[in-house]
């Protein structure tokens, strides 16, 4: 009993300190609340409140830096507020039209040490977001050595999760209660909540700052930054404490940002992360546009191919031009090919200048261009990301000269070596190259397919050369993984966890299951299962992974992938549940075309969509791509129906999916 009373008469304390007009901020429709308190000690901490009820309870906010904690001893110089109520268009996305409502906060304060720091809040219908930030001051060179953000949740929820140090982030997504997660996450976090509503946790505009990351303790979600690292140990200041970064003022932190919605559908919606990141910085945009496309790639894998030079090599002049002409034929943008530079015999001497000698680039860059058909080059670079920034220049000048202007980067490798030294991917460092390989390549008209990435923060708002980024356990692990392949599950967990941090190349659309070298790992799919992916999985960058001929095994079902288009005008999504089911259906940008596709884990399902979307008085074409009475991932993943019908906006579509099924369907306005 005493215990209690201690903690509501702390409690009470921490609401009374709290109690500042000047210190809380609601969103355009009054619905989130958060606001910021000072306590008698000066230390920091805030609470959301959503219709008036704890979402997150009273949270230590903080920074520590040059052997200060920046948490308490605050004494407050001044508070801002501001409105803001505007619309922005997209260069490509899931929707055309952005809105950005939110109200801002931003509390100056003023350390017992002399130093100046920022703590900033806007609050969005959807949503919250905060960051640090250092205005110019006495002290221009700060070490950042830890983060004090905690997230103290009203109830327990459970969490979407991965562990912070899975390579690459290609891990399956597990669900647990949060109080009962042990080790360290890597961001995003996605919850479902005690009262049935959902929450995504996350990070905007990453520049020049280590990624966050998160851990519990004492019942608190706490920030664990990315560590810089010397020798492979963590780097110390000379008083022991872990380097995170180095930092010059003024600066701001990425922002922090949590979504609450009431429902899936509106999670998915939310577009706080684009918002907290800068508009567009490239004046002229024309260049850069959404494709889907082929490549070299998935025979390598199923190991039919070779990225080195030999008898089986798969990026040779000859299979390349096949590979061309049959997207030409079929209406698909561009054709990937990877290992037709040198230095895949040891992964540690890549040419990005330098074919193979049965690679013929000047052949084949004419033959592109005369198909109009793209070239999407790759860049693997073992992880060496400091050789590779000291020739960025001379390497996109190589491929701009040759009208390549999409490449694939790739960084496998556990541990990057940056100019400052082996760090991780995600450490500051790491975070400075991605951004100069995307800034650099904007300078010659190049878009980026990052692999091996820092996870997804929005930058692609800033610059959409940044078209799509891995960051996933993708279809490849189909291909050759020990366990034998992701479960059903995996791509049912994906839209509501990784993909709402950015666009995913999953490399969807396997058509041939069986592989006679690896038998025991396959897709956990039907084919209708994979045609959904394309409509499920946003990437404006969508790769057709399968062999050419293997399409033609079932060519009335390529047909979706020829049609399907990977930029959208807008985007519902109408059915899910996380682990269990996603259906979505989505406008062409700049059409009255309508895609809808889904996907199931295990279970069979019924897909129920609504067509009202659809212009009211107007009668569409549908075609619809769905799983046979038999179908089944296992047994008979190829058994499918097409059938063609007219709809209206009064109908409703029933599909069945099978266990691991899907369907898709194209729907066009009868002129």
């Amino acid at each position: 009993m005493m215990k209690r009373f201690v903690f509501l008469s702390l409690f009470c304390s921490v609401l009374w300190a709290c109690s500042r007009e000047d210190l809380s901020v609601c969103s355009p429709d009054g619905s989130l609340c958060v606001n910021v308190c000072l306590q008698e000690d000066g230390s920091l901490s805030y609470y959301v409140k959503r219709a008036g009820v704890f979402v997150i309870m009273p949270s230590a906010l903080g920074i520590e830096a040059d052997g200060i904690s920046l948490s308490d001893n605050f004494s407050i110089l001044q508070t801002e507020k501001s409105s803001v109520s505007t619309q922005w268009e997209t260069v490509w996305g899931e929707e055309r039209l952005i809105s950005d409502e939110h109200n801002a906060l931003c509390v100056h304060l003023r350390h017992a040490s002399g130093a100046l720091l920022d703590v900033c809040l806007r609050v969005y219908n959807d949503g919250v977001a905060l960051r640090y930030s250092f205005p110019k001051q006495q002290q221009e060179q700060w070490v950042i050595t830890d983060e004090l953000t905690e997230y103290h949740f009203a109830s327990e929820p459970q969490v979407w999760s991965i562990p912070w140090r899975t390579e690459y982030y290609e891990g399956l997504w597990q669900k647990r209660p949060l109080l009962s997660v042990a080790d360290t996450l890597c961001s995003p976090l996605t919850f479902e909540l005690e009262d049935g509503s959902y929450a995504f946790l996350h990070e905007a505009a990453l520049t020049d700052y280590p990624a966050q990351n998160f851990f519990v303790e004492d019942g608190v979600l706490r920030t664990y930054l990315t560590p810089w690292l010397s020798e492979m140990k963590e780097r110390r200041t000379s008083a022991g404490e872990s380097v995170k970064a180095y930092k010059e003022a003024p600066f701001s932190t990425p922002w922090r940002f949590i979504v609450l919605t009431p429902t899936l559908s509106e999670l998915v919606a939310s577009r706080i992360m684009l918002n907290l990141n800068e508009p567009c910085a490239i004046e002229d945009t024309e260049w850069i546009r959404p494709q889907k496309f082929l490549g070299i790639w998935w025979g390598m894998h199923i190991k039919t191919m070779t990225w080195e030079a030999g008898p089986k090599h798969g990026a040779t002049t000859e299979n390349m031009e096949r590979y061309l002409r049959f997207a030409k034929e079929h209406g698909i943008d561009a054709v990937l090919a990877e290992g037709w530079n040198l230095g895949w015999e040891d992964w540690k001497h890549f040419d990005f200048t330098t074919p193979y000698p049965d690679w013929d680039m000047d052949y084949l860059s004419h033959l592109s261009d005369s198909l109009g058909v793209a070239i999407v080059g790759h860049n693997e670079t073992g992880g060496n990301a400091a050789s590779y920034e000291q020739d960025l220049d001379s390497i996109y000048r190589y491929h701009a000269a040759h009208g390549i202007h999409t490449i694939k980067t790739g960084y496998v490798a556990p541990i990057i070596r940056t100019t400052d030294g082996l760090q991780w991917n995600k450490g500051q460092s790491g975070v400075r190259h991605y951004r100069k390989v995307i800034e650099t390549a904007a300078k010659y008209h190049i878009m980026i397919d990052n692999h091996e990435p820092v996870m997804p923060t929005g930058l692609q708002r800033t610059y959409p050369n940044l078209l799509t980024q891995e960051g996933v356990r993708g279809q490849e692990w189909n291909a050759w993984s020990n366990d034998g392949g992701s479960p059903c599950e995996h791509v049912t967990v994906l839209p509501y966890t990784r993909i709402l941090a950015g666009p995913v190349d999953y490399t969807p659309g396997v058509f041939h299951f069986e592989n006679p070298i690896i038998p025991t790992t396959r897709v956990h799919a039907t084919l209708m299962n994979q045609l959904g992916l394309f409509v499920c999985f946003y990437s404006p960058l969508q790769m057709a992974c399968d062999l050419p001929e293997h399409y033609m095994e079932h060519p009335d079902a390529f047909r979706f992938v020829e049609h399907v288009p990977c930029d959208w005008e807008r985007s519902v999504l109408v059915d899910g549940a996380i682990g269990d089911l996603c259906v979505y259906a989505r406008q062409g940008r700049g059409t009255e075309d309508w895609y809808v596709g889904g996907i199931t884990d295990e279970e069979e399902r019924e897909a129920i969509v609504p067509l009202s979307m659809l212009v009211p008085g107007k009668s569409y074409h549908m075609t619809l791509y769905r799983d046979a009475e038999d179908a089944d991932w296992s047994t008979r993943p190829y058994a499918y129906v097409i059938e063609e019908m007219e709809v209206s906006c009064a109908d409703t579509l029933r599909v069945r999916m099978a266990s691991g099924g899907g369907f898709a369907a194209e729907i066009h306005p009868i002129e």
